[in-house]
């Protein structure tokens, strides 16, 4: 019995012994990344103020008076962004449900379904975004010059259009990630082929392909400032000024904007990989 004791006795000191290493060694790791930091910040910060254009380019960027002067407008125009990204969210969600089905459709009498479906995506995949936007934003106004489209509207067709094409395929590689035997067990018990892939086969492949689909979001999230070259209100029209500084506010609005969604992708990768490495379920 005393035995016993001392063992848990010595057992003890040797885990607390760890710990305070583990303490030592990360307030250790802490100090080292603070001075490097500083040292860094310290050395970018002489080498900006010995270039010889740095007054001028710091008047022209990052002028403290006109970031406070372009802040409300640009604000105000953000919400413009917010509200089409909020309809093309929708709009690409629809989309691409229907185009990533109607490519796992199954047997010969839907080759042209998959056939629409593939070209489709393949189509918007690999045309840049900014030629999708002249070819809406010009083109369909164009088919009736007397009636006025507004660009924002333009602007979120766009954005379904393109944004469905990448959705879809990542949604596809999703449905083709789960096992067939979970359709065939769905289809044993019963259920037609979209009941299989309503509650089966859908809910497993978004959730495996969950951080693909946030990225994508947050792209779509910066791709929505380019409708201001359709003449829409937003934010990056709003800071379009003489003076560069407005272009900074938008930008820092952006990443302002996308930082949540950022830190949450990054969070949810990082919780499927620990489920993964300790073998739970996905």
């Amino acid at each position: 019995m005393n035995s016993t004791v001392d063992d848990l006795e010595n057992i003890s000191q040797v885990e607390l012994g760890r710990r305070s290493y583990r303490r030592q060694q990360t307030i250790r790791s802490v100090l080292i990344s603070a001075v490097s930091t500083v040292a860094f910040a310290v050395v970018i910060w002489l080498i900006l103020e010995n270039s010889p254009g740095w007054q001028i380019t710091r008047e022209t960027f990052f002028s403290a008076r006109y970031f406070v002067e372009a802040l409300p407008a640009v604000a105000m125009g953000l919400w413009l962004n917010i509200q089409i990204l909020f309809f093309a969210v929708i709009g690409v969600a629809i989309l691409a449900v229907i185009l990533a089905t109607l490519r796992s459709l199954r047997g010969p009498v839907f080759f042209p379904l998959r056939f629409f479906a593939a070209a489709y995506t393949d189509l918007f995949r690999g045309m840049p975004f900014l030629i999708v936007l002249y070819l809406i934003g010009f083109g369909i106004p164009a088919l009736n010059p007397a009636t006025r489209i507004p660009a924002a509207l333009l602007g979120t067709v766009a954005l379904i259009l393109t944004y469905s094409s990448y959705v879809a395929e990542v949604l596809r590689a999703g449905l083709e990630a789960v096992h067939p035997s979970q359709r065939f067990a769905a289809r044993s018990l019963g259920l037609s082929h979209g009941q299989a892939l309503r509650y089966v086969v859908i809910p497993q492949a978004v959730r495996k392909v969950t951080p693909a689909l946030m990225n994508d979001f947050i792209s779509m999230q910066k791709d929505v400032g380019l409708i201001s070259v359709l003449g829409a209100v937003d934010a990056i029209q709003q800071a379009n000024t003489y003076n560069f500084t407005s272009y900074v506010v938008a930008g820092l609005l952006f990443v302002v904007f996308s930082w949540p969604f950022i830190r949450l992708s990054d969070w949810y990768t990082a919780r499927l990989r620990e489920r993964e490495q300790t073998g739970g379920a996905v």
